[in-house]
């Protein structure tokens, strides 16, 4: 079976996706379906290349049981694009900047699209307080929940196509 893969992406790599990337392996994992995915997370800039997630979403995380402290950031790169089934933004800026390095990909998805259908942005919690992370974890676990249970139930994923997803 073709393990379906996913790279959430945000412009650092440090505060929304890492936290998605966890929150997603996390269900994935809690499921029974860990082996039939495979999860990582960038950033659309270079700005945190090596370092670990905000301190604040690693302790978002562990709050919610999950320890992202691993993780380390890194910039998009241009096999990424055929790497991975699906490449999910948290916002519009993310979507465009990742259709201008690659015009052509199809499996560009924005997060409010794709995972929550309501067509809305994850906003980006970096200056703010602890109370705007926990509201993108919200946000971020909600879609999380029905994209795990649309890429896991769905028949055509478990046969390794993802063309429905694209």
């Amino acid at each position: 079976m073709k393990r379906i893969s996913i790279l959430f992406v945000c412009m650092g790599n440090i505060c929304r996706s890492p936290l998605a990337e966890g929150v997603f392996s996390h269900l994935a994992k809690e499921a029974g379906h860990a082996d039939r995915f495979l999860v990582d997370s960038a950033g659309t800039g270079s700005w945190h290349q090596g370092d670990e997630p905000d301190r604040r979403s690693i302790a978002t995380a562990r709050h919610h049981g999950m320890d992202i402290s691993g993780q380390r950031a890194r910039r998009i790169r241009k096999h990424d694009f055929a790497d991975f089934d699906l490449i999910v933004a948290m916002d519009r800026d993310n979507v465009a900047a990742l259709r201008a390095l690659d015009p052509q990909a199809r499996n560009i998805h924005l997060f409010g699209d794709l995972a929550l259908g309501s067509g809305e942005d994850i906003p980006d919690p970096y200056y703010g307080g602890a109370d705007g992370f926990e509201a993108v974890y919200a946000r971020l676990l909600a879609g999380c929940r029905k994209l795990l249970s649309m890429l896991g139930d769905d028949s055509a994923s478990r046969s390794g196509n993802t063309s429905s997803v694209r």
